[in-house]
């Protein structure tokens, strides 16, 4: 069998994403598999509402369904009124129809089996559940098929390997599998392979199937009208190949309008669509950019920055310095550098709940092509041991990685550098680790401190607690030098445990110096149980702290049970 390392490498990544996608099908104690909800529910509910419920202008069966399964998330961001009075999804189409047929076989096993045929039950689920998984493997089959026209065997396998398993692809394709990013992915194998096709053979075939694909991409994500760029300065790295390329153009110009076609027609459902539901056929669904001013944060931020917590990204752009004699080299160069500058300058620079950041993950396959410059280039000397030990490291990083974001220890929202350090391969994350999501005092070196440099105050007993009710803690400060102080207790929660805050204010003269505080709901903590929760504070010198109050604040009514309060004080 020809090539046997890459077949061998799509298989182990076909095998970890089932893997990955069997572990976080939830059991019945948990719920069930719900994948339809919050930014995935904008892009799938074109679905149910053409094809089920025949109302995508007025939406009379969304709040029905809302109750039942949780989709908007609280409140429909989903879609909004435009000026006729008709709702119109804020969400482009493109993606519903990539997962057309899998919807079509969901809705058919809920007929089948008697399940609600609602759009929204468990045969639904697990079609597009699964379906993703298939349709990406088709799109890793045609990726393999790219690389391999220009790289060897060993260097496909191995760029695969690292690009998609040391990446947050596991997470958009197994886990978050009805998010755009999945369902986008195999469209840049097809416009990297269309693209090659029609420099071979140039006919009109080809440049209407290049404009079928931009068009499409460009109607699930906007901003993927950016590849363009690939088959536009696809085999012009010298001067002589850009020379033939644009005479070859101009020999063919006559296939630009199959190209237009091909991109009018890609858009043409959502045209038609934007006309049917606001009156007119483009309709501003209220995405801003800020391209003068782009947040470096989205690559450097320790929040969710790409290089922090993908770092074979850092790999990806290296390669960008071998591509020199690659026929691809302007195109892979042009486009990621425009793509990484359009996603920075989004003013949702975030990108909401994510692992990193998510909306890299679709042009992963234009990526590729610079991966594998690189590796091609080290697998030539002594220094493909040291690649293939920082490849087998960063996979593993990331794995462990995906299963602490799943658990909420790696925070989809709220990560720093503190934090991140604490919790990195860190199986059992302590409270006083936790601590760091909110609080940036930490003392590093506890242990050296001696007895006679701590002195304790403990409340032992039960303290009913609720929110609004201070407990004086001034005689714990009274001994002189305090450098720092500990806070460590145990607090079961009745209710308001999710909105609640443990605070120590310290405070002169009746005035609050400083403040520290932690959540009560933290990743590992269990609701109704006894859950510990500390933290440190360092104290400002010179400060003349005479009071401490703890407070427990609440957005909503808590009440609970406090345990075994020990406030420790380390001094000079």
């Amino acid at each position: 069998m020809s090539n046997p390392l890459s077949r061998f490498a799509c298989v182990i990544i076909l095998a970890v994403l089932l893997a990955f996608r069997f572990q976080h099908i939830p059991n019945q104690e948990n719920g069930s598999l719900n994948l339809t909800t919050w930014d995935a529910f904008g892009y799938y509910m074109y679905l149910p509402a053409t094809f089920i419920y025949h109302d995508t202008r007025e939406l009379k069966w969304l709040p029905e369904v809302d109750i039942k399964y949780n989709l908007t998330g609280g409140k429909l961001y989903q879609a909004g009124v435009a000026k006729n009075g008709r709702y119109v999804f804020k969400y482009l189409g493109g993606v519903a129809i990539l997962q057309i047929p899998f919807f079509l076989i969901g809705h058919a096993i809920a007929h089948i089996t008697g399940a609600p045929a609602d759009g929204f039950s468990w045969p639904y689920q697990y079609a597009l559940a699964f379906g993703v998984i298939i349709w990406v493997m088709f799109g890793i089959f045609l990726l393999r098929k790219l690389l391999l026209r220009f790289f060897d065997d060993r260097v496909t396998a191995i760029t695969l390997l690292l690009l998609l398993l040391a990446s947050n692809f596991i997470q958009y394709v197994s886990v978050d599998g009805a998010m755009s990013h999945a369902w986008i992915f195999p469209l840049y194998p097809c416009i990297l392979l269309a693209s090659i096709r029609w420099h071979e053979t140039p006919n009109r075939k080809w440049a209407f199937l290049i404009g079928g694909i931009i068009g499409l991409a460009t109607i699930a994500r906007p901003t993927e009208a950016v590849m363009l760029f690939i088959p536009l300065f696809w085999n012009t790295h010298t001067k002589e190949d850009a020379k033939n390329k644009w005479n070859l153009v101009k020999q063919n110009k006559n296939q630009f309008l199959p190209l237009v076609a091909g991109g009018l027609i890609g858009i043409l459902p959502q045209l038609i669509y934007w006309k049917y539901s606001s009156g007119h056929f483009v309709y501003d669904v209220g995405s801003k950019w800020v391209f003068a001013n782009p947040y470096f944060r989205v690559l450097f931020g320790f929040e969710k920055g790409w290089f922090i917590y993908t770092p074979v990204a850092l790999l990806m752009v290296l390669g960008f310095f071998f591509l020199k004699k690659y026929p691809f080299r302007k195109s892979v160069l042009i486009f990621c550098l425009l793509n990484m500058w359009i996603i920075m300058a989004w003013s949702d620079w975030k990108y909401g709940a994510s692992y990193s950041c998510r909306a890299m993950v679709q042009s992963y396959p234009v990526f590729a092509l610079a991966l594998a410059a690189l590796i091609a280039r080290v697998e030539k000397n002594w220094q493909k041991v040291s690649l293939y030990t920082i490849g087998i490291y960063l996979i593993a990083v990331n794995l462990f990685q995906i299963g602490q974001y799943n658990k909420t220890i790696l925070h989809y929202d709220e990560m720093n550098r503190k934090y991140y350090g604490k919790i990195y391969l860190n199986g059992s994350p302590s409270a006083l680790d936790f601590s760091l999501l909110d609080n940036n005092d930490y003392l590093n070196n506890e242990k050296d401190f001696s007895s006679k440099n701590l002195f304790y105050k403990s409340f032992r007993d039960n303290i009913s607690c609720s929110s609004g009710n201070p407990i004086e803690l001034s005689n714990t400060l009274l001994k002189p030098n305090c450098k720092w102080i500990k806070v460590n207790c145990y607090i079961k929660a009745k209710t308001g445990q999710r909105t609640a805050n443990l605070r120590m204010n310290l405070l002169h003269n009746n005035e609050i110096i400083k403040t520290a505080q932690v959540r009560l709901f933290y990743p590992t903590s269990s609701p109704t149980k006894w859950n510990e929760h500390a933290f440190y504070i360092e104290l400002p010198e010179n400060s003349g702290i005479d009071r401490a109050v703890l407070n427990l604040e609440s957005f909503s009514e808590f009440h609970g049970q406090l345990f075994g309060l020990q406030i420790t004080g380390f001094t000079n």
